[in-house]
Formats: C-alpha cells, structure tokens, sequence
C-alpha cells in the first residue's frame, strides 16, 4: 500500500474515490423512506404556498431542528436547484463521514494502513442495520441523522483529544441539525470525563456513575400517559420497545460490547493506551444505555417514553467499532498485500449492493439528479407535481409505502401536494409527537378499507376533509375521472 501523509492532498483525493465508492455501493434514493418527513420542511420553506393542508405531520419534527432552515438557505444561496442540492448535501455528508472516522483512527492507530482499513470498512458498511433501531449507519438519501452521524464522530475525535470546546462544537451542530442524536456524543464525552476523574480520584467512583446514572434517568418519572390512539401508533413501531426485538437484534447489542473489551485486551498488550481507553468506555456507554432502555421500553406506564430510544445509542457505537475493526484488519490481517485487501473488499461491497437492489427493486440504483423516474409510483407522483394544483388535497391508501415495488417513495417529498394522514410515516411522527394521534388515527381510519373504497367513499373523503384528487391502485372505478395511469397506479379527479 502506498503511504499516504496525513493532511496532504493525496487523503483528499482517495477519500473522495471512497465517496464515489460508497455512492455506487449503496446507491441513492432522495424521496425514500424519512424523507416524506424532513423534505417537505425544505419544500414549504422554498415554495410557502405548498402543503395548505397535514404540514403539522412534517412541522413537527421540523419546529425542533435547523436542517430544513439550513438546506434551504443554502440551496438560495448556492442557486442550485433542488434535486442536485440534494445530491450535493448528500455527498458531502459521505466525505465528511469518512474523513471524521479517518481523524478518529489516526488516534488510535499509528499506522497508516490501519487509518484506512477503518475509512474503507465505514464506506463497505454505510447501510448496515444497527440492531433492531430501525437505523443505518448512513442513509441513502439526505436527512438530519446523516449530518448528526459525521458530527458525532468528530466529537468524539476531539474528546479523545481532550479538545472539548471543539467537541462541544460538533455536539452543538448535530443539536442543531437532529433533536435526540446530539444526545449520545454528549453523553459519551459526560462519561469520558467521569472516567477521568475517576482514574485521578478514586473518591469519585460511586458520586461519578450515580451522577451519570441521575442524568440518563432523570426523565423517567415525568412520562406522560400515553391515549390510546398513541398506543395504537406506538405499537407500529417494534423498534422502539427492545421486548420485542428477535434474538439476533438483541445479539446486535451484546455482540459489539464483547468485541469492545476483547479489543481492549489486545491493545493494552500491544501498549496502544488511547484505544484501551475508548474501547472500554465505549462498551461501559453501551451497557449503560441498555439498561436505560429496559428502564423506559419495560414498564407499560412509561410507553409513552419509548419514543426517545436511547438504544439509538447503538448508532455512534456501531461507527467506533467500525473503526475499530477496520483498523485492526488493516494492522495485523490485510498489511501491505493489496489482494488481501481486494479479496476483503470486493465481495463485501458486491454483498452490500445487492442487498441494496434487493430493497429498492422498483427504481434505478443510483436516482440521478433531473433523470426520469423509472418507478412506475414515483412516476404518477412527479405527474401529480407538475400537472395538479398547488393547493389540491390527496387520499391515497394509507398504507401506500408498503406496496410491492412501491419502495417506501415518500408522496408528500417527491409530489409536494398535500395528502391525508397515512399508516407509515405519519404514524411515526404520531409516535414521537403523541398530541397529534387523535387527528391522525381520525384520518387513517376514515380511509380504510382503502382497496374497497367506491364513489361514495371518495365523495365522503372530499366532504369531510377537503379531497380533490386521489390516487388508486383498481383497475377502475366507475364514476371517477382519470387523467393519468400507468401499470402501478391512477391518479383521478373528484368532481
């Protein structure tokens, strides 16, 4: 393996082909998934005229963050247009990651070969499930936890260098861009400095954890009681209560604690004292943060305290034993033999890739920015953008994002017309925000049995709540009036 000089350019340039790596790795998919949620923040505020109706579904996650406030001005700023500033800030979210976890593993290696074992693993592995959270390492598509995911590396970096006004700049940063992820890089850099104090003082031992243990729970006798139209939503989401994960979720928290303290003892006979240190704070922060979620996901009266899932902690921790592993393959497995590294690689990346194809089966690997769709759903939508109006008021089914090859595309995100409240992402944001689940569980039921619906149920749908264009998977509905389909869906007029 070449040597490369930390800070010089020849860094930049290899971690740039890893981005590009990365990208065609794990593809791109702008409207996917959480987009439905954080995009149409950017969308209102670029076009205030957009989403006269259901914007509390989207506002709410959007009154607590900057992320669509600073997309936005930069997307003015910049002139660009919307779907290549997207492209943009994911990108830049890729190279940023990768070279937080190369400042990170120049700590806790010396060896160059190591720093990138650990740059190249992040970049194989970016959407690798965490456990049973529901999360990636990254994203492929831009939103909040893709920047918080960077900035808490950096952190973390700058704590292990006892830089902490820098640390709690980054900390400060990922609050701005994600209500609850600036949480674990905070808490990590908390303990951090207890261990300090601890290894100075030995007094501290039982006042520094109890400290720490009161901080984590503080919350605990607050919580609300949770409605039933709340338990309901809640319940949708098995993520949120560790009881219900399956036992290789459960193993995707034990596992890394092992790897951890197994680390650990390999680096402390090998005299590499920083990365001794980190390990095992990193396995003592994971151990803490599950016994804070059997605290809060156990009790039924604390259901409504589930939503904060501090086994979302699993997400920085999964990022350092990366890094970890990475560093140690490149030190002791993967050396200077470039077929080994090639070997490692190459069947990961392909691995990853078709798992990929396999989840975003419906639409192109890579959705470049001003390419046509070629999902036949995410079709209909960018019609019902270009050719309906502004105002115009949709039912679709409720459970639309569950569709055989419908691939979670968000209609709200890639349409940008307002819609009636539906099972998947409006049902999540109802789980965070609990004084929303009486509206939303009112117009979720109004729509079902949605693949029975007729005439009169749509007429009922434009009575009650406004309705002016619905979208439907039937063949055909007598009465209704269709100006577009394709093989997936309609789109129709209420008259």
């Amino acid at each position: 393996m070449t040597k490369i000089r930390p800070g010089s350019y020849k860094t930049g340039i290899l971690l740039l082909l890893l981005t590009a790596a990365a990208l065609l790795t794990h593809g791109y998919h702008p409207y996917v998934e959480d987009a439905e949620i954080y995009l149409p923040g950017v969308e209102k505020i670029l076009n205030p005229a957009l989403f006269p109706v259901g914007q509390e579904f989207f506002r709410s996650h959007a009154s607590m963050t900057l992320f669509p406030n600073l997309v936005a001005f930069s997307l003015r700023v910049a002139h660009l247009p919307f779907e290549i500033g997207l492209f943009a800030w994911h990108i830049a979210s890729i190279f940023l990651l990768l070279l937080a976890c190369w400042q990170l593993s120049g700590l806790l290696f010396e060896s160059v070969r190591a720093r990138w074992g650990s740059v190249a693993l992040i970049a194989a592995l970016l959407t690798t499930p965490v456990a049973g959270t529901a999360l990636y390492i990254m994203d492929q598509y831009l939103n909040p936890r893709n920047l918080a995911a960077f900035a808490a590396l950096f952190a973390v970096a700058k704590i292990l260098e006892k830089k902490y006004l820098r640390a709690f700049g980054w900390i400060a940063f990922a609050a701005c861009v994600h209500p609850l992820m600036w949480v674990f890089p905070f808490s990590f850099g908390a303990l951090w400095l207890v261990i300090e104090q601890i290894e100075r003082r030995t007094g501290w031992r039982m006042e520094g954890v109890s400290m720490l243990g009161c901080f984590l729970l503080m919350s605990i006798p607050f919580a609300p009681a949770a409605s039933p139209a709340y338990h309901e939503s809640a319940r949708m989401h098995a993520y949120f209560y560790i009881q219900d994960w399956q036992w290789y979720e459960w193993l995707g928290i034990f596992a890394p604690l092992v790897l951890l303290w197994w680390f650990a003892r390999l680096a402390r006979v090998r005299n590499k004292i920083l990365l001794v240190r980190a390990c095992r704070a990193f396995a003592l922060y994971g151990l803490i943060y599950f016994l804070v979620a059997l605290a809060v996901d156990l009790p039924a009266s604390f259901e409504s305290l589930a939503r904060i899932q501090p086994l979302r902690s699993l997400h920085l921790l999964y990022m350092f034993l990366f890094v970890c592993i990475g560093g140690l393959l490149g030190d002791f497995v993967l050396k200077d033999r470039a077929w080994r590294w090639l070997v490692l690689f190459i069947p990961l990346g392909v691995g990853m890739w078709l798992a990929q194809r396999s989840l975003f089966s419906g639409s192109a690997h890579i959705e470049w920015p001003g390419r046509a769709p070629k999902n036949p759903w995410a079709q209909a939508f960018v019609w019902i953008r270009e050719k309906t109006p502004t105002d115009a008021v949709f039912a679709i089914d409720p459970d639309y994002m569950r569709w055989p090859d419908e691939d979670a595309i968000g209609f709200r995100c890639l349409a940008q017309r307002s819609r009636l409240a539906d099972t998947v992402k409006d049902g999540g944001v109802v789980s965070m925000f609990p004084p929303l689940a009486d509206e939303w569980l009112e117009q979720v039921r109004a729509q079902n049995p949605w693949r029975n619906f007729q005439v009169a149920d749509f007429a009922r749908l434009r009575e009650e709540y406004g309705v002016t264009w619905v979208v439907i998977q039937q063949l055909r509905v007598d009465g209704l009036t269709c100006p577009y389909q394709n093989p997936a869906v309609r789109v129709c007029r209420l008259e």
